[in-house]
């Protein structure tokens, strides 16, 4: 098993399942873009001081510079070796190296537009990175990419309230908080009320909105190339109606979905979209 490989499976992250699809050179291809990305956000979620991760990322920032310009031999070698055969602009990456620096420098967000620029870089420009490797033809899977980005975004906020909130953080833009009547106190207190509810029920009716877009943006010739994607939706949408159907239970426990079920949503998902690709 190669180094990317197993990073993205102890990750235990939902993308494993939907990955394992691909073609063996794609998949190599996905798993170390993956790994890239897995290894940039865990900068954030270190020990290290903020300065020394802000150290960090400059530090990747000039490397990943040095390597798409100049074809310098540094440690991202092997990414930009994947980024020129798929066509994986250099300003996605950054992209994403700025949204982990949002991470350090704010742990609220305001408004809804400042939480959907965070989604963008660190969610959205991710599936732009991964729809290259899985090759399309129609720009509407751009659109496409950028709406499921947010929407799976939305649903690990969502998800890791309680354990955001034990690291002092509160993804949940404040101005939805103030219109509930809850407050970042009662958020890091894990005080699971009616207001939080209706708080969580309003992020719950924002996410299903994006993954409609994302589904009505994805173009019928393109459902064959997009199965991988298509699996990640659909297990992080089966999240999501977990939590609703449990009452958001996600101050005190992190809702997730055993293996097998993932893989029973990847089957069906894979016959599925064979059959409406046709």
């Amino acid at each position: 098993m190669t180094q990317d490989k197993t990073i993205t499976k102890k990750s235990k992250s939902n993308f494993y399942y939907a990955f394992s699809v691909l073609p063996r050179e794609k998949r190599e291809a996905i798993y170390t873009l993956y790994s890239f990305c897995r290894q940039t956000d865990d900068i954030a979620d270190g020990n290290a001081s903020a300065g020394r991760k802000q150290k960090t990322l400059d530090y990747w920032e000039n490397e990943l510079f040095r390597q798409f310009n100049y074809h310098s031999h540094t440690r991202f070698d092997k990414v930009w070796k994947i980024a020129q055969k798929f066509r994986i602009p250099l300003e996605y990456f950054l992209e994403l190296i700025n949204g982990v620096r949002m991470d350090l420098v704010q742990s609220r967000f305001h408004s809804i537009e400042d939480l959907m620029n965070y989604c963008y870089r660190v969610a959205s420009v991710v599936g732009l990175m991964s729809i290259q490797i899985f090759g399309y033809r129609d720009e509407r899977v751009k659109e496409y990419a950028v709406n499921l980005g947010i929407a799976l975004q939305l649903t690990n906020i969502m998800r890791d309230v309680g354990t955001d909130a034990d690291m002092g953080r509160v993804y949940l833009p404040l101005e939805d908080l103030e219109k509930f009547g809850v407050t970042e106190l009662d958020i890091i207190r894990k005080k699971h009320s009616d207001s939080f509810f209706q708080l969580m029920n309003y992020q719950y009716q924002r996410a299903q909105t994006f993954y409609q877009q994302a589904a009505a943006a994805l173009p019928t010739s393109e459902r064959r190339n997009m199965i991988p994607s298509q699996i990640m939706k659909n297990i992080y949408h089966h999240l999501l109606q977990l939590m609703e159907h449990r009452h958001f239970p996600v101050l005190q426990q992190k809702v997730e979905i055993p293996n097998l079920v993932q893989i029973s949503i990847a089957f069906k998902t894979i016959l599925t979209e064979a059959v409406l690709s046709i």
